[in-house]
């Protein structure tokens, strides 16, 4: 018999970069290169929290996930591309 809503998720902090540059080789050939950050910071965000409960016959919880975080989200990832563009 709890309330609506007992569980907090935590905020979420999430920075993305792109940086992009072309070079320009020729009248008709040029170089772009693109850089790019998913979560920069690599700061750790959580996913969801255990809000299931299993009772043994004498009223024990036995589910050991209930009330802690169950999974992240995507770590850091990087990516760099480079282009020739004719």
């Amino acid at each position: 018999n709890t309330g609506l809503g007992i569980f907090r998720q935590p905020s979420t902090i999430n920075l993305d970069l792109n940086l992009d540059k072309a070079f320009k080789v020729r009248e008709r050939l040029t170089f772009r290169v693109r850089f790019q950050a998913f979560n920069a910071l690599n700061h750790t965000e959580f996913n969801a929290i255990g809000s299931t409960y299993s009772f043994n016959a004498s009223g024990v919880n036995t589910n050991t996930t209930t009330g802690q975080y169950t999974s992240t989200l995507n770590p850091r990832q990087m990516a760099l591309t480079i282009r020739a563009e004719f």
